[in-house]
């Protein structure tokens, strides 16, 4: 006896060799011998011989018209062999009813499973609609079939170009253009990106990297809203500073948020750092804090800049040169002879800008020997000759508290385009870590940073604190030293105009200064998302800007014809290549020392994975060993670290 069952959803046809009321020993038409079940018998027949039934059934069952075959069913559940006898007209032969069984599980559209052998008809109305999605299903089929091939072959699909990189930024991995390009991708044995930039369907590298992070970090676009308030006049009437302040940035800083001052009496010397005081204006819930906290921090990147504020708030706001503008002062009252702090006192008020130095026009004329002198031509001479002083025995201070001195000779490198775009010309710029007016600048800030924090804590009012403990870096709601710096309490207050959190501070120290209460108090849970948020903004942002000066670097050694490089192992397998700011893996250098030189020469250079095709040519010999840099001296102020100087008389 031959049979016709069900196995794991296949149709099969064996003949029996035993039986029992459960179940039945089958030699499958393969030569397999199986145990069936009897519940899985579908059929039961003598001829033809099991391995000729299916083939017979198949090539009867593609002469069959599933729609006809519906029309001939009952309008309620049935048997196969039901309907192949309504459908033949007489008892159907074995062949005639598995063809039967082969159409009706082979039309799910036409007709419902429901059980092994039984079947009920789709209703009129639904068995349309699904012809209906059938059909857009094939002509979707279709059309990826054609863009496919047109991919295959280097041609862009209109429907590819029309989306861009945004197929790729923001997947709908249900679209027919996405599984093309996934489809082709797959063919070519390439990546959709690298297809994507093969056919131009995305302009470049450049593009892929700038867009690819702006959808992640503005998904409703770069621009502002056009229905922001503009800033208004201070309700408040500020007393007068009193004093001539003077910023020290570069020519290309726009957002200034910090600058100084010096008064001299016969008693003693006091040192004004003045910022930037916005958040007088953007209160906790005002429109602006909204679209500040919605972006955390200004992004910075070679060629691009994307600002936390509008620029007609940070003009309103920011210190430029020859207007007086809303500041929250820190003064120190030092004394002349040590140039020890003596007192400091907080001040909400007025600061007139006599001038915003920078540091490319200036810096020439104030180098270390200049000042060790006194022979200054720079303006502001006196005040910056005594700022360079007290610089210095803030950071000697630290240093005591670091355990081990800041790092000297340290270069710092730049990429500055000329041009728009990924067709710029990459030009460096090298300009010393320790630099005179750097280091003045970065001390002052970090020391502001600590006072203000300090302050917060002493009064009990709860900031947000940046903190480091063996070598890992974190901020919080609660102070905890900060070794890299070497202080007690690190509070960001300095940046109000780049950065969210020195935003948030400020309010603190501003209620302190005025005897208000506090926006936030201790538990304050919208603190903690603040801290939570700026922390995943601010790596992110740090990781675009870190991806775009990689991107640059190679460009730059492309541009120039460059195949030898020098290089140090920075850890393990991590080399910087010196000269330029980035570093890459090197599968070579992790059996070299940490600080070995390595003569490198680059091959092919990658500028979708942004990794040069380097190997090591020579082992140089080691130079003078540099220690390692203060994580948090570069955020310090105006990105630079604070370093070594003399220490002289803080007299008028």
């Amino acid at each position: 006896m031959q049979v016709l069952f069900e196995d794991d959803g296949d149709l099969k046809a064996g003949t029996v060799r035993s039986a029992t009321d459960a179940s039945l020993q089958v030699d499958s038409s393969s030569g397999k011998r199986i145990k069936v079940k009897a519940a899985a018998v579908l059929l039961r027949f003598e001829h033809p011989r099991a391995d000729e039934l299916l083939a017979a059934a198949h090539a009867e069952a593609s002469k069959m018209e599933i729609d006809f075959l519906w029309q001939c069913a009952p309008q309620h559940e049935f048997g196969f062999e039901q309907l192949a006898l309504e459908y033949c007209g007489h008892e159907p032969s074995p062949v005639e009813a598995a063809a039967i069984l082969i159409c009706l599980q082979s039309a799910p559209v036409y007709f419902q499973r429901k059980g092994r052998g039984r079947f009920r008809p789709a209703v009129p109305e639904v068995l349309r609609a699904a012809l209906a999605a059938v059909e857009r299903r094939r002509r979707q089929d279709e059309l990826r079939a054609v863009m496919v091939r047109e991919l295959v072959r280097g041609v862009l699909p209109p429907a590819i170009a029309a989306v861009g990189a945004n197929l790729l930024i923001k997947p709908d991995r249900n679209s027919i253009e996405f599984k093309a390009v996934e489809q082709a991708a797959h063919e070519l044995q390439t990546t959709p990106l690298r297809l994507m930039l093969a056919c131009g369907a995305i302009a470049s590298p450049y593009q892929w990297h700038r867009d690819s992070f702006l959808a992640r970090a503005y998904p409703r676009g770069v621009d502002f809203a056009a229905d922001l308030p503009e800033p208004e006049r201070l309700q408040r009437r500020l007393p007068s500073a009193g004093v001539q302040a003077f910023s020290i940035d570069d020519s290309a800083t726009t957002e200034i948020d910090d600058a100084f001052s010096v008064q001299w009496t016969n008693a003693s010397t006091t040192v004004g750092i003045h910022i930037a005081a916005p958040a007088l204006a953007i209160t906790a819930g005002h429109p602006l804090d909204t679209v500040a906290r919605a972006r955390m921090s200004t992004v910075y990147a070679p060629g691009l800049k994307y600002t936390m504020l509008p620029d007609s708030w940070i003009d309103a706001f920011s210190l430029t040169e020859g207007r007086t503008v809303p500041a929250l002062s820190l003064y120190f009252e030092l004394d002349p002879q040590t140039g020890t702090v003596r007192s400091a006192r907080s001040v909400v008020e007025a600061v007139h800008v006599a001038a915003n130095l920078r540091h490319d026009q200036i810096e020439s004329e104030i180098s270390e020997e200049r000042l060790r002198t006194g022979d200054l031509q720079a303006p502001f001479a006196k005040e910056l000759l005594l700022l360079w002083r007290f610089a210095n025995c803030l950071r000697s201070e630290r240093e005591q508290v670091r355990g081990k001195p800041e790092p000297k000779g340290r270069e710092e490198v730049s990429i500055l385009l000329d041009g728009i775009g990924d067709e710029a010309h990459v030009r460096l710029y090298t300009r010393r870590r320790d630099a005179p007016l750097d280091r003045i600048v970065a001390e002052l800030m970090i020391r502001t940073n600590n006072h203000w924090g300090t302050w917060l804590d002493t009064l009990g009012i709860v900031g947000i604190y940046r903190s480091q403990a063996l070598g890992r870096v974190r901020m919080s709601t609660s102070p905890s030293p900060h070794e890299g710096i070497g202080v007690s309490h690190y509070a960001w207050c300095t940046s109000p105009l780049r950065r969210y959190v020195d935003l948030v501070n400020q309010r603190q120290l501003i209620a302190a200064v005025l005897g208000e209460a506090a926006p936030h108090r201790r538990g304050d849970a919208d603190l903690f998302a603040v801290v939570s948020g700026f922390d995943a903004a601010y790596i992110a942002y740090a990781e675009f800007q870190e991806l775009m000066e990689r991107y640059w670097s190679l460009r730059w050694l492309q541009q120039e014809g460059i195949r030898r490089v020098e290089a140090r192992v920075a850890k393990g397998d991590i080399v910087r290549l010196l000269g330029l700011p980035m570093t890459t893996r090197l599968a070579g250098a992790a059996s070299y020392d940490r600080g070995q030189r390595l003569e490198l020469e680059i091959g092919n250079i990658d500028l979708i994975d942004l990794t040069p095709n380097a190997r090591i040519v020579r082992v140089l010999p080691l130079d003078e060993d540099i220690d390692s840099e203060s994580a948090e001296s570069v955020a310090a102020g105006n990105g630079i670290a604070a370093v070594a100087g003399g220490l002289d008389s803080f007299g008028g």
